[in-house]
């Protein structure tokens, strides 16, 4: 079943985070696919808020590759950003398959460079931006 969240703007990007919270289910790897500036940090920042991270320093991993933040409750959310891995060895080196299969959420940015590794499971939602900036998000489930 494809799901559908239409953000007209900015100050909608809260409702969104809690509506996929709710469509998502029980699934816990969720890779965003969209262009540069799409939206796919943003729309982290607001979901994390809606999981209860407690950490403003909420941010891409574009440098570090993986941030690790903690929720209210201790769990962790891992948030990869695969921009700069230019090859499935680099991501295999920091760890990646004990993140994926660790039973905890994981927010990922460029998936399409380590698309070989992603489990059957993972959610593939896509970001589109719209002519008027509005964003949607797009995902089967």
């Amino acid at each position: 079943m494809e799901h559908r969240i239409h953000i007209a703007t900015l100050a909608d990007i809260n409702r969104a985070a809690e509506l996929f919270l709710k469509e998502i289910g029980n699934n816990n790897l969720w890779a965003f696919y969209g262009s540069m500036g799409a939206g796919k940090t943003t729309f982290t920042v607001a979901l994390c808020k809606a999981l209860g991270v407690t950490d403003d320093s909420v941010c891409s991993p574009t440098f570090t590759i993986v941030n690790e933040y903690k929720r209210k409750n201790g769990s962790p959310v891992f948030h990869f950003d695969f921009y700069r891995i230019r090859n499935n060895s680099e991501a295999m080196n920091i760890g990646l398959e004990d993140y994926l299969y660790s039973g905890e959420i994981c927010i990922m940015e460029w998936p399409e460079n380590v698309e070989d590794l992603l489990p059957d499971e993972t959610i593939r939602i896509r970001i589109s931006v719209g002519e008027d900036l509005s964003r949607d998000l797009v995902w089967e489930d």
